[in-house]
């Protein structure tokens, strides 16, 4: 399995602040629920690397 590994899986993400001013990623799929915190700085890095990968796709469909 990897990244480009194709799987048939429903899943739900939620992305905000939480009250203690992290970050939280919140992915729940098929019962199973991953809260991710991050600091506000990684999740710059995290949506950084986002729109590398954004780039990156867009130009191998070209």
């Amino acid at each position: 399995m990897g990244i480009n590994t194709e799987r048939d899986i429903e899943a739900n993400m939620q992305i905000g602040p939480t009250d203690t001013g992290m970050v939280r990623i919140f992915v729940e799929a098929q019962g199973v629920e991953i809260p991710m915190d991050f600091d506000p700085e990684e999740a710059d890095e995290i949506a950084e690397e986002l729109r590398a990968a954004a780039a990156a796709a867009r130009s191998l469909r070209k």
